[in-house]
């Protein structure tokens, strides 16, 4: 797949989701010209209000791991999924609007996946981008053995070659 500027803004933001959320890791992608295909491995929960972390922000249990596929396409408009949250902060309080301590990014695949789409939808409105970019929703499904595993990384492997099969195909 040869991606065009705004496929490479999704591609270089969807390597940067391990730079804000640094429990997982991504395994196999595909930036396609209407969805993208990813495998994420969630390490371990690392929200500040998770039970598993101490008040320190340190981690007292990290057995959480589990993968998860996504597919996510385009088409359609969701401004929840993909508008920034407003959160007002004083210059000398490292507390949010409601007083509450901030936190890091929250780890679910839900919150990966809104941050993901919003930022892409943030820079490539920067771009002059303003056509309908993202579904409402995505799909997701959880890996829970080797051979899914390698089954699903074959299906995001190969789905370039099926491209010209898309509806959506030109």
């Amino acid at each position: 797949m040869i991606l065009n500027e705004f496929g490479i803004v999704a591609y270089n933001e969807w390597m940067h989701t391990p730079n804000i959320r640094k429990n997982i890791t991504l395994g196999e992608f595909i930036i396609m010209p209407n969805h993208i295909h990813g495998i994420i491995r969630i390490m371990r929960m690392a929200e500040s209000h998770s039970p598993g972390i101490m008040s320190n922000g340190e981690f007292h249990s990290s057995d959480n791991t589990f993968n998860s596929e996504l597919h996510s396409g385009g088409n359609a408009s969701n401004a929840e999924l993909h508008s920034p949250r407003n959160v007002e902060l004083n210059a000398s309080d490292d507390r949010g609007v409601f007083k509450t301590p901030l936190r890091s990014p929250s780890q679910t695949i839900g919150a990966i996946v809104r941050g993901y789409k919003s930022s892409v939808t943030k820079k490539l409105g920067i771009m002059g981008f303003t056509d309908k970019l993202w579904q409402r929703n995505y799909y997701e499904h959880i890996i829970r053995n080797e051979q899914s595993y390698h089954t699903i990384s074959e299906y995001i492997i190969n789905n370039p070659a099926k491209w010209t099969d898309d509806k959506f195909y030109k």
